[in-house]
């Protein structure tokens, strides 16, 4: 294990060395959040009960969606790992006494963090100080905060463990970016990045809502701001569960598989 949290200091520490980098993404990012709630802002100002969600609601889910676009965005992978498998960089992973599918998981979770932690306290200490309706709103209760971590958590997992399986996916092509395009778009539109989920037609957010992208972004997102709570809450949260030791499960399976296939040219 020890091997493993070494490979994640090293990727976080690494993260956190791109600040002004981070304070360009924390402007565009703020400024593309404010955006889209003056959006909605113009519909609901029309017809608010047209709408699914309550606006306070939705400001909170596109503020957090800002601050922790990092976490959860399907673009943020590790170019490294796909030039290795396709210049043929891998046969040294593979030499490593040590298993590939951790230590990739590992510098993904720091990865990831280390760009999130940079970005988010200052946009959500920007949100929480902006007028209603415009502003994030606090959760409502303390156990309402506990379960939005752990979804938070569960979110993360179920992200990378997905980013893992579009690496291991291109030791069976030649280049990765036509798998990465399609990954793209799929966990755009289906995780509520684009459009939160409860806003679309009845028969097509009950499909979403039970893949794999709805437990990425949808869930956390809608647990702090109070769109899922009760029952259909702890519902969500055991999906996420079961989506992130699904996908796991099935990323070993398939880099054993590729293992098992691989060739390395070159001298």
């Amino acid at each position: 294990m020890k091997k493993y949290v070494s490979f994640f200091r090293m990727r976080f520490s690494t993260g956190l060395q791109y600040r002004q980098a981070a304070i360009a993404g924390m402007s565009t990012q703020f400024v593309w959040g404010a955006m889209e709630i003056l959006l909605f802002k113009a519909f609901y100002e029309a017809d608010p009960s047209a709408f699914p969600m309550e606006f306070s609601a939705l400001t909170s889910y596109i503020w957090l969606q800002q601050a922790f676009l990092a976490l959860y965005m399907m673009w943020f992978l590790e170019r490294e790992i796909f030039d290795s498998i396709t210049s043929g960089g891998i046969a040294y992973e593979l030499c490593r006494p040590l298993d590939l599918y951790s230590m990739w998981f590992a510098r993904n979770i720091a990865n990831r963090l280390s760009k999130a932690v940079l970005r988010c306290i200052p946009i959500l200490l920007l949100a929480a100080c902006l007028p209603k309706p415009y502003g994030m709103k606090p959760p409502r209760s303390f156990i309402i905060f506990i379960l939005f971590l752990i979804s938070m958590g569960l979110a993360l997992v179920v992200t990378v463990a997905f980013s893992m399986i579009l690496y291991i996916l291109c030791f069976y092509t030649i280049s990765p970016l036509g798998i990465r395009m399609v990954a793209f778009s799929l966990v755009e539109f289906f995780s509520g990045s684009v459009v939160p989920l409860p806003f679309l037609p009845d028969g097509i957010r009950q499909v979403c809502e039970v893949l794999p992208f709805a437990s990425m972004q949808n869930v956390p997102f809608r647990v702090y701001s109070g769109d899922l709570s009760g029952t259909d809450g702890y519902g969500a949260i055991s999906l996420q569960l079961f989506w992130a030791f699904a996908l796991i499960t099935f990323g070993k399976w398939l880099l054993k598989k590729a293992q098992n296939r691989v060739v390395v040219q070159g001298g």
